[in-house]
């Protein structure tokens, strides 16, 4: 089956299948928060991407080998409702932007700045702290040896444009961030993961950027 990245809550997860990469994508709560479970080919090892909601369906799609790391994007409570349980079930781990992990309510064992490497197995994500949505966001950003990159924004971009910011020097500091470690940085073909709704491309995304800039959100 090709790969769509359309999730529905209740639904069946959508694999996207790599050479070295695994992903998993799951939509759960009320709020339609995507998750995503990473398994390293070679190792089997697996990280989680954002334990937002519905432990039940996080841990049925973990499986029974488990998880090694839970990354959280952001602080936002939507975000990570089913953190406590998906850890307590599997002591996995817990990642998350250094600036946010104050703001989440399970303890962050490895706080993360810009540029810090995080591994499941053999594969490598880069973190981007990207500040406006939230002071401490963090995309993860997988430069697959084998194709085009792949980047999980969590709620900092999304197909139309970046994430919800309450005062401009918010939004003006994320389109910075957007523009200099994301847009600037990677290709066109890069896929985007975002926290909610279907996932893009930054060559999709990229001839809206000075729309964004002028309508200011």
């Amino acid at each position: 089956m090709t790969y769509s990245g359309r999730v529905s809550v209740g639904g069946a997860a959508d694999v996207h299948e790599l050479k070295d990469l695994m992903i998993t994508k799951v939509a759960v709560g009320p709020m339609e928060n995507n998750a995503y479970l990473l398994r390293c080919r070679a190792t089997d090892e697996q990280l989680l991407i954002d334990a937002a909601n519905d432990a039940g369906t996080l841990l049925g799609t973990i499986g029974d080998d488990g998880i090694a790391s839970v990354v959280t994007t952001h602080r936002h409570a939507d975000h990570w409702q089913a953190l406590a349980e998906v850890v307590a079930a599997t002591g996995a781990r817990t990642y998350a932007g250094r600036y946010d992990a104050e703001g989440i309510p399970v303890p962050t064992d490895t706080p993360v700045d810009d540029g810090d490497v995080i591994r499941v197995g053999q594969v490598e994500l880069t973190a981007r702290h990207l500040v406006g949505h939230t002071p401490g966001s963090i995309a993860l950003v997988y430069d697959d040896p084998h194709g085009h990159p792949h980047v999980f924004t969590g709620d900092c971009l999304f197909p139309g444009g970046p994430g919800r910011t309450t005062r401009p020097e918010e939004f003006n500091s994320l389109m910075d961030g957007l523009e200099t470690k994301v847009f600037d940085a990677l290709p066109d073909e890069t896929w985007v993961y975002p926290g909610h709704g279907n996932d893009t491309t930054l060559g999709t995304e990229r001839p809206h950027l000075a729309e964004w800039r002028r309508r200011g959100w």
